[in-house]
């Protein structure tokens, strides 16, 4: 197959901007569609870079019917959608104690709800073509749970759960659906840190540095090839040691 078309949420920021960014220049065929509800500066400078080749897609990924309309549009304009990489996501730390049960919805909204709605929304494209790849972005948080987050902890956990329980039931059709668990990457979360937070971080990863976005874009677009056929249902580490 030399034409692909990716869908990713959270085309926005730095991860997704990296993941893109890698499936465009490994293949000169590959569509890439951006999901974003409302920051485009990024993902509209990246379509002008590759005229044609990247697409802009408004996405509410909280909203089923906002999934429904996005996948609609991706198939009448390409009448394919061969790779979701659900990277939408985000946190709002807090003890549980003092934790706000609205900052519990939006967090598991944003990151657990809008991955089966994401799933569920592109099944039937990829059962009617009989091949996809799903890639869910979790975090080392799902497996090595931090005090504080309890909140992103849960919703990334159930990703992986969601993860393995989707790859058992559409194994048979061609499609495989895996998870990576980043630890400290190098974006907008850890630019957000205190110097002191970043340098104490940095020195529990036994690597003594924080994870490069393209190299978990690497993961993904490995995850996403024909090589990767046998693998399905894995949650993959990439944290330098950390875990």
């Amino acid at each position: 197959m030399n034409k692909r078309v990716i869908l990713i949420t959270g085309g926005n920021g730095g991860l997704g901007q990296a993941i893109a960014r890698f499936f465009l220049g490994k293949s000169t065929d590959d569509v890439v569609c951006l999901g974003v509800r409302e920051r485009r500066d990024h993902v509209d400078a990246l379509a002008s870079e590759f005229p044609g080749r990247v697409v802009v897609v408004t996405l509410d990924v909280t909203s089923p019917d906002a999934w429904t309309a996005a996948v609609t549009e991706i198939n009448r304009l390409h009448g394919r959608l061969d790779v979701l990489v659900n990277n939408a996501g985000s946190h709002e730390d807090s003890l549980l104690a003092i934790m706000p049960p609205s900052s519990w919805d939006r967090v598991l909204g944003t990151n657990l709800d809008s991955v089966f709605h994401g799933c569920q929304a592109v099944l039937p494209t990829m059962i009617s073509q009989r091949h996809g790849r799903i890639v869910n972005i979790s975090s080392l948080s799902a497996l090595y749970s931090p005090a504080g987050q309890a909140n992103y902890a849960a919703a990334k956990a159930g990703v992986i759960g969601l993860t393995q329980s989707l790859a058992k039931e559409v194994a048979r059709i061609g499609i495989t659906v895996n998870a990576i668990c980043p630890g400290y990457i190098d974006t907008e979360a850890v630019a957000g840190m205190k110097p002191e937070e970043k340098s104490a971080a940095a020195m529990r990863v036994p690597m003594r540095r924080f994870g490069k976005p393209a190299e978990v874009a690497a993961a993904v677009h490995f995850l996403a090839c024909s090589d990767a056929a046998y693998i399905t249902g894995s949650a993959l580490k990439i944290d330098g040691g950390l875990l």
